[in-house]
């Protein structure tokens, strides 16, 4: 098991590495001049070049990229992200202040997509090719389907507009979370009901279960001990994959919702050109899809124990 932690750990490494020289690139690469933008932003009129020059030293521009590159990665490595252009504040402490609304959002909308794709996707395999089987493949491929943004104006037409029993926008209440979880659960929802039947169809035809059977054990400890413990490998590898992504930033969904987040601020730096904190941005999301990545690798062995056996090998 130790070589096996100390392996992901060395893949880890190497993958927030590569995360970094993406992220720095998406600077260097960027159209435009940074300096020429920061001055220009400042005068509020196009600057000279004197003033420009000057910006570009004291950036750092002039210097090669591999210095800059080494430069940036040892502040980044400190928490330093560099400073807004447009806020003029810290990216680290702008991304810290966003980052608990859209964790908030994340995990609620994850546990619904859990609490919503893994019932129906064992419903639909215990029932298979029945009407009930059906209707949950069905609303699986609308929900894979309707795009988050048509999903988010359905559901604010429905229950905002015409029922009024919850807000359409804004942050603030357990109620404002309700509406913009749903829709971002939708997609991963039905992701996982459609894994979850087709895998379990799967281990319901091995010997073991078979086995189990033939012994006497009712339905619902077959599915609950053997079938479902056994699938759980592609299972939390999709909800950790869903959960990196949601917690990237949906940012669709805040847009829509009008929900303070990480989403929203990135569309915010984009439109301004806010480079340092799309910086920040992409490397939060990078580091947040490689953690989570990890972690879930170290779970199967719980959720398989012939997993920790090839590990202990």
């Amino acid at each position: 098991m130790a070589s096996y932690v100390a392996r992901r750990l060395a893949w880890l490494a190497l993958a927030l590495v590569g995360v970094s020289v993406l992220t720095f690139a998406l600077g260097v690469l960027a159209p435009g001049d940074p300096a020429e933008v920061v001055v220009e932003r400042r005068l509020n009129q196009p600057p000279p070049k004197e003033l420009v020059d000057e910006e570009r030293r004291r950036l750092g521009l002039d210097e090669p990229l591999v210095e800059q590159y080494v430069d940036w990665l040892g502040r980044a490595v400190r928490g330093d992200l560099g400073r807004s252009w447009l806020r003029d504040l810290r990216v680290s402490e702008v991304i810290r202040e966003r980052m608990p609304r859209t964790a908030a959002l994340a995990a609620a909308a994850a546990g619904l997509s859990v609490l919503i794709g893994v019932p129906l996707g064992v419903l639909s395999a215990a029932h298979r090719n029945s009407a009930l089987d059906h209707l949950c493949r069905l609303g699986a491929l609308v929900g894979a389907s309707v795009p988050s943004y048509f999903a988010a104006y359905l559901l604010i037409l429905a229950f905002a507009v015409e029922v009024r029993a919850l807000p359409a926008f804004g942050f603030g209440t357990p109620a404002h979370l309700v509406l913009p979880a749903v829709t971002l659960a939708l997609g991963p929802a039905s992701t996982l009901a459609r894994l979850t039947r087709s895998t379990v169809l799967e281990v319901l035809g091995e010997d073991y279960v078979r086995t189990a059977r033939a012994k006497g054990l009712r339905s619902t400890a077959v599915f609950a001990h053997h079938a479902l413990r056994n699938a759980l490998v592609p299972i939390l590898t999709v909800t950790g994959l869903s959960l990196g992504h949601l917690l990237a930033g949906a940012i669709v969904v805040e847009t829509v919702f009008a929900w303070p987040g990480l989403g929203d601020l990135a569309v915010s730096a984009i439109k301004d050109r806010d480079y340092p904190l799309i910086q920040g941005f992409v490397l939060f999301s990078g580091l947040a899809y490689v953690l989570l990545n990890f972690a879930i690798d170290l779970s199967y062995g719980w959720a398989d124990p012939r997993i920790r056996s090839e590990r202990d090998r």
